[in-house]
């Protein structure tokens, strides 16, 4: 996931160069809050059964970045799409806000579209359980 979002940041013109002391965070901060912004975005596309582990999230970015250092990642043209579309509705709810709070406002978002997928989420079971009481 990092090596798709940093090949489409150096694509777009933003410096990908991670701190020293924290290597899991950018040295700007335009690319840091675009990277929350870029994690926010995917979480929220994904169901919630098809979350994983922080440990398993770990093992298969150290196996992504194998590859992509063998090779650049393949995007495909459907999944590009969506991913911009979800990518701009985050950011326009980030510009909705001011910006003047920084991660603050990140944060803030990330956690309205995590309650509104558990809300979905909910929503779907109890429809499933009807369906299947019904029938």
């Amino acid at each position: 996931m990092r090596a798709a979002f940093e090949a489409w940041a150096q694509k777009d013109g933003h410096i990908v160069r991670r701190r020293e002391d924290k290597p899991d965070e950018y040295l700007v901060f335009e690319t840091q809050r675009r990277w929350v912004i870029w994690q926010a975005a995917l979480a929220h596309g994904k169901a919630p059964g098809g979350r994983k582990t922080a440990a398993q999230k770990e093992a298969e970015a150290q196996e992504k970045a194998k590859q992509a250092v063998q090779r650049a990642p393949v995007v495909a043209q459907a999944d590009a799409a969506v991913r911009n579309q979800v990518l701009n509705e985050v950011l326009d709810a980030f510009s909705s806000l001011g910006g003047a709070g920084g991660l603050d406002d990140i944060l803030k978002v990330v956690q309205s579209l995590k309650q509104k997928q558990d809300v979905a989420t909910e929503q779907t079971v109890k429809t499933a359980e009807r369906v299947h009481h019904n029938a």
